[in-house]
């Protein structure tokens, strides 16, 4: 037989009890084949990756700001909240100094923290959604202005009728604050009746598990949503005019200035005003609202906004729609400003590669 080739080379196996020969390439690998699937890595997601990931997200890191510095503003500012609640619903003195004194010999220091603890855990979720939810919208209105001045309005085609949609006059700083406002509230609302059950009467509600009993108990799940409806009348003027004045007065004063950001200190300030001038606005909606809230811990409720409006005219005059209002501005201003100063001091740390101004 002539010479092998030098590309192939014998081989001798052994079947049965016959010895076979075969020629195979040379470089044909006949080792014992090993099992794949004990040496196969299974290969598992990245978790912490895409953790880390989704926490740099811009709206992950909006919502994250919102929440602390919610959480941080109400860390300060929780005695202002428990006076202004009484005052609004009509409990112990008219005076705000008075009032400090009554709830301290009534209840010690920490009666000025009545409620606190809702209150933080109502903070917290309420600032978060609403702020990242202005943004949200904010930037999703914007884009699609900018889209529609490009490719046109929408339109609707109704036989030969055709109509057009435009709304560029539609503001994305105010359509942002008045959907914040809405979408906050109905995550949030029934945290805000407690924090004010336990604040106004912490005799009848010592404590949160308490108050979700008995409050569950007289009125069910709608109960927990008692002056809804209030509220989000009530909060459209006032979370619309809010971001609205803040969004335009920063940047109004910023290319006044010929600068592109606001100073921490500008931004309280500016944060302030905006709450004041809100909270005046929409005030007298914000005493029917309350009135409805706790109306039935003094045994007589209002059955509507208009009625607990009619209700404190009739009482009080027109004047006593902003009783309390004083108070109120003493909790709003500094809320607002310490806010805005926090969410944006915290957007700087969050966002610091997707900052835009």
């Amino acid at each position: 037989m002539a010479a092998e080739s030098q590309s192939q080379k014998k081989s001798y196996c052994l079947v049965g009890d016959v010895y076979g020969v075969m020629i195979v390439p040379k470089d044909f690998d006949l080792s014992p084949t090993k099992d794949v699937g004990m040496e196969r890595q299974l290969n598992f997601p990245d978790v912490g990756r895409a953790f880390n990931d989704f926490i740099r997200t811009r709206e992950v890191g909006e919502f994250l700001s919102g929440a602390l510095a919610g959480a941080m503003t109400k860390a300060f500012l929780a005695p202002l909240e428990t006076i202004r609640t009484r005052m609004v619903v009509g409990v112990g003195s008219r005076n705000i100094g008075a009032s400090f004194v009554q709830v301290i010999e009534q209840q010690g220091w920490q009666g000025l923290w009545a409620g606190n603890a809702i209150n933080m855990l109502r903070i917290i979720p309420t600032q978060a959604i609403e702020l990242g939810t202005f943004e949200c919208v904010k930037r999703a209105m914007t884009s699609a202005q900018e889209k529609w001045m490009d490719t046109g309005s929408p339109k609707l085609q109704i036989g030969n009728a055709s109509l057009s949609f435009s709304l560029s006059w539609l503001s994305p700083v105010a359509v942002a604050g008045a959907a914040a406002g809405v979408v906050s509230t109905l995550a949030c609302h029934p945290l805000e009746v407690l924090k004010d059950r336990l604040t106004v009467n912490p005799e009848v509600y010592p404590s949160l598990r308490v108050a979700v009993h008995k409050i569950y108990k007289e009125g069910g799940i709608m109960g927990l949503y008692a002056g809804l409806g209030p509220t989000l009348i009530g909060m459209l003027p006032y979370s619309t005019c809010y971001y609205f004045m803040y969004e335009t007065i920063k940047k109004s004063y910023c290319q006044a200035q010929k600068k592109e950001s606001l100073s921490r200190a500008e931004m309280l300030l500016v944060g302030a005003f905006s709450g004041l001038t809100a909270s005046t606005i929409s005030y007298p909606l914000e005493v029917a609202r309350k009135r409805l809230m706790v109306g039935a811990l003094q045994g007589r409720c209002p059955p509507h906004m208009v009625a607990a409006l009619s209700e404190v005219i009739r009482e009080e005059g027109l004047l006593g729609l902003y009783r309390g209002w004083g108070a109120s501005c003493l909790k709003v201003m500094p809320s607002s400003g310490i806010t805005w100063m926090f969410y944006e001091a915290w957007k700087d740390i969050l966002l610091a590669d997707r900052r835009q101004v």
